[in-house]
């Protein structure tokens, strides 16, 4: 069984970080910038063990209900990132429908960079625009709610609708 949010042991942050990890409002453990950081600006690597789109589908196999784990993140098609092995403090930079971040893939890695102004003690976040191949219902959108408190929020973190799709 993978370690969980709850029970994941966090180190001290890395103090060449702009960040430190502590409660959040939004969800569990957040990343809090500890310096103004400039848009633009590198701020991590989103690490883990890197799997296969099957071997991810294998250890968290979709079940019809059940919400899916949120510290995979894909870079392609073929490659998942599990951030539960092996991850970083990367995997607690929470979701926002209003982010101050953007994760970037780059060359087969993912990074969180600044999308704006962030100042000290702003918390970080950026969109997970999670991709169920389910449509999103009603029940999916509960199953993954956003509780980021935007004025623009969602009200869930799975991806925005497509334009054009029926």
């Amino acid at each position: 069984m993978p370690p969980t949010e709850s029970d994941a042991n966090v180190p001290p942050c890395d103090p060449a970080l702009p960040f430190v990890l502590r409660a959040s409002p939004m969800q569990g453990l957040g990343a809090f910038a500890t310096r103004y950081i400039p848009p633009g600006q590198r701020i991590i690597e989103y690490t883990g063990e890197r799997l296969s789109t099957a071997e991810s589908e294998a250890r968290y196999p979709e079940v019809a209900g059940e919400r899916h784990h949120t510290f995979l993140f894909s870079i392609d098609d073929e490659i998942v990132v599990d951030a539960a092995f092996g991850g970083n403090e990367a995997r607690f930079i929470n979701h926002s429908c209003d982010p101050n971040c953007d994760a970037v893939i780059e060359d087969g890695r993912i990074w969180i960079d600044s999308a704006r102004d962030i100042v000290a003690g702003e918390e970080l976040a950026y969109d997970y625009g999670y991709e169920l191949k389910e449509r999103h219902s009603p029940a999916a959108k509960r199953r993954y709610p956003c509780s980021c408190g935007a004025a623009t929020c969602r009200g869930t973190i799975l991806a925005k609708k497509r334009q054009g799709r029926v």
